[in-house]
């Protein structure tokens, strides 16, 4: 009885292990598959004609590859620049033009003009503006504009070097 317990095991381990065997053509197929897709890319990049073979066993075919060019995109920032509907009111400083910097917010109209004499010392023409936004139900902000310029190029430089002191900083079209 012993004796046809373990031969039974024998032979259930047998099955089992044969049957899991992997089988080599799909193997073949996969790697034969990604050759040709290597061929294909690195003759893309030389820009010459490529022989493929089918996966399924068809004939090998040559095909000619041509390279794609790319144009690289037009150097334009679509840099996030806001207007204030409604319009503003200078308070304190020159005009404004098209593009202008702000670097700070403010409810009081003293905290804003602090920080413009700040950025005046510092050489910037900064100026005080005036909104009739409501933001969190106060209405009436005014916003210290370190700088103004008729192009947005050049605002938007303006902008980048006084992120490293005033992170928030941010562009706002005056039409």
């Amino acid at each position: 009885m012993k004796n046809y317990l373990l031969f039974g095991m024998a032979l259930c381990s047998a099955v089992v292990l044969s049957s899991c065997k992997s089988q080599e053509s799909a193997y073949r197929q996969a790697y034969e598959k990604a050759k040709a897709q290597e061929r294909e890319q690195s003759a893309q990049n030389n820009g010459e004609a490529v022989a493929v073979t089918p996966v399924n066993g068809g004939s090998e075919q040559t095909v000619s590859v041509t390279p794609v060019t790319t144009v690289p995109a037009q150097d334009t920032d679509n840099s996030d620049v806001r207007t204030i509907p409604g319009g503003v009111t200078v308070v304190n400083g020159e005009g404004l033009r098209t593009y202008s910097v702000v670097v700070g917010s403010f409810v009081t109209q003293a905290n804003a003009e602090g920080l413009m004499s700040t950025l005046k010392q510092k050489g910037y023409a900064a100026r005080v503006v005036k909104t009739n936004e409501t933001i969190n139900n106060h209405t009436g902000w005014y916003r210290v504009i370190a700088s103004s310029y008729d192009d947005k190029a050049s605002a938007i430089q303006s902008r980048d070097e006084l992120k490293n002191t005033y992170a928030g900083a941010w562009l706002l079209y005056n039409k």
